[in-house]
């Protein structure tokens, strides 16, 4: 998730050291516990080799799938059960090098997973094209004489959609093979901006010179001190403009990576390739656009009335989230305060769910702190068959922090019970639903918050919280889907994009988005 010129708004650091600390020198409780997944990296490596000698074994079931509603049901058991494997083998692997993008040794276990998916994806990408020759009839005959197939009837449908998006069996290997290469853009983005980006120092609030990181801009943007905010702001976004070539060359590569497979895939654009894989129509993102353009109304009220009350000249994008109140609910809060206060929020969800969210804070399945070279930012794992989800954050003691760490157990308990209750073909869910329970998790934390507010200032703070929730959930991401949409649009349609242009389209989407108060000159 990005926000505006930031990579994110969720996640801030407030430690006032001049450097960030080693992942040696936090407590044990506050980091991650893989050996829920793997009690060994010796036991990574059995099933790394488990998985990497069923690779052959695919070849027994190629050209056989219509022979018997037994030998389908196996085929995909077979798959599924290796796909499981490969799952958790991943999970290890992604988690170990985003606790310290430095490692060379996770490094490592992270690039030999993802060739062990690119070999699996290619050895079962038979299977989708050779379902797809059965005639109808045939495959709803041999679903209804076992009992085991019936479970695969919506994935039966679904496959039957995408027909004429599924290539040959010859064709459908080619672009397997494809799918490490796909990953370049991405993985040499994600270790520049989380290991080897270099952030000048600044001086803080109290005069303090500090060196700047991903969380502490964040925390910066926070600050009632403009200059600061300032100061901050141009410190770490001028660390990415010296790089804007790279980073301009890594954006293309990933728009014409995902143009390419959309094209072989027969699509008429990335973007529809993309919303069809949760058969969700074009008309959807467009009305969705159409509609937020139409009302941007509230949003340049907003704006104006920001202005207004912080009694500034110009309206900048570092003055977008800094509060326009002064509150006690402003304080720090420390980690193990804002558990008992996400606790309270969410015991109207019942015994159930706080049990399972208590069992998530007591068994380390959320690593808390900002380290040096941990990845920036927060997520939930998501859904890993057979192990519980994960939670990465880089707390800081701000009230944000709070909200942040109410969102992201939404989206850990919503894949806890989708894992847990849900067989493996279906314990997956779509991207249209995530942030359902992650920001109904976050509205009934702001619920709490100000029924016990006892004065006005903290009232209307909260509201102002609320405000902001709508312009990051409503606003910013259909901006960020206006943006995506635009430059997908002008890469198919042969237009090179330079750095220039892409700041551009920026600058312009955003001043559109936020109105003639916002000045832009960065």
């Amino acid at each position: 998730m990005i926000d505006d010129f930031f990579p994110s708004d969720k996640f801030y650091s407030g430690t006032k050291s001049t450097s960030l600390p080693p992942r040696d020198e936090i407590e044990k409780k506050y980091k991650w516990e893989l050996t829920h997944i793997f009690q060994s990296e010796e036991l990574w490596e059995k099933d790394f080799n488990w998985v990497e000698q069923r690779i052959d074994k695919y070849k027994e079931f190629e050209g056989t799938l219509s022979s018997s509603a037994y030998n389908l049901l196996e085929c995909l058991k077979f798959d599924n059960e290796t796909n499981i494997k490969l799952e958790k083998l991943h999970l290890y692997a992604m988690l170990a090098k985003d606790s310290d993008l430095r490692v060379p040794k996770y490094q490592a276990l992270n690039d030999r997973i993802n060739g062990l998916v690119t070999k699996v994806n290619a050895a079962d990408s038979f299977i989708r094209p050779e379902l797809l020759s059965i005639p109808a009839e045939k495959l709803q005959k041999m679903i209804d004489s076992l009992d085991e197939l019936k479970i695969y009837q919506h994935f039966f449908e679904d496959l039957l959609r995408a027909e004429t998006h599924t290539l040959s069996k010859e064709q459908e290997e080619i672009l397997a093979l494809t799918g490490e290469i796909n990953m370049i853009p991405y993985d040499a983005y994600s270790m520049f901006t989380n290991a080897d980006i270099k952030f000048s120092k600044v001086k803080d609030e109290n005069g303090n010179e500090i060196e700047t990181s991903h969380a502490r801009f964040y925390a910066g943007m926070y600050s009632k001190d403009r200059e600061y905010r300032q100061r901050i702001f141009k410190s770490y976004l001028s660390s990415y403009k010296n790089y804007i070539n790279t980073f301009t060359a890594l954006f293309n590569g990933n728009l014409k990576t995902n143009i390419f497979v959309a094209k072989a895939r027969r699509y008429n654009s990335a973007r529809e390739a993309a919303l069809d894989r949760n058969n969700i129509p074009v008309s959807v993102y467009n009305n969705l656009i159409d509609t937020v353009n139409k009302n941007l109304e509230p949003l340049h009220r907003w704006a104006s009335l920001k202005k207004k009350l912080l009694k500034v000249d110009e309206l900048h994008p570092y003055d977008v989230y800094v509060s326009l109140f002064h509150s006690k609910s402003e304080r720090k809060y420390p980690y193990e305060e804002a558990k008992e206060i996400v606790k309270e929020a969410l015991k109207i969800l019942g015994e159930n769910y706080l049990f399972s969210l208590q069992e998530a804070f007591d068994n380390r399945w959320i690593d808390v702190y900002e380290t040096q070279a941990k990845r920036n930012g927060a997520y939930s794992s998501g859904p890993t068959y057979g192990v519980h989800p994960y939670v990465l954050l880089n707390w800081a003691d701000l009230i944000n922090d709070v909200f942040t760490l109410a969102h992201e157990m939404g989206h850990n308990m919503h894949s806890y019970y989708t894992g847990k209750l849900q067989p493996y073909l279906y314990a997956d869910y779509t991207i249209f639903l995530a942030e359902v329970a992650s920001t109904f998790n976050e509205s009934l934390l702001l619920e709490l918050m100000i029924k016990k507010s006892d004065s006005k200032n903290d009232k209307l703070f909260l509201l102002e919280k609320y405000l902001n929730n709508i312009t990051s959930t409503f606003y910013r991401q259909t901006m960020f889907a206006e943006y995506e949409m635009t430059v997908y649009d002008k890469t198919e349609k042969g237009i090179a994009l330079t750095p220039d242009i892409l700041s551009e389209i920026y600058k312009n989407i955003y001043q559109r988005y936020w109105g003639t108060e916002m000045v832009i000159n960065i």
